[in-house]
């Protein structure tokens, strides 16, 4: 499938498509904490508020936003790479 070309390899994978905001984020967020640093998580979430406040409040912890690919559905994955603790 061509969507699927030239995304980044995920250590890990959470799919938040059955929860809302804030708690899509509060999940997203408990994933990355157990996570190492420099690992790779892909979070498949819903299109409209999650697309649009996840990958904003992961960057505001500090992590490194890679892609966010259209799976077509309705659906996005948003990779997103674990930055070192402070």
């Amino acid at each position: 499938m061509e969507k699927y070309e030239n995304l980044p390899a995920a250590d890990a994978a959470l799919d938040i498509t059955d929860a809302v905001c804030p708690i899509t984020f509060v999940r997203a967020k408990a994933a990355l904490e157990e996570m190492e640093a420099g690992a790779v998580l892909a979070l498949r979430m819903n299109d409209g508020e999650p697309v649009q406040n996840v990958p904003r409040s992961v960057k505001e912890e500090g992590h490194r936003i890679l892609k966010l690919a259209d799976n077509e559905d309705g659906t996005y994955t948003l990779f997103v790479r674990k930055v070192e603790e402070a």
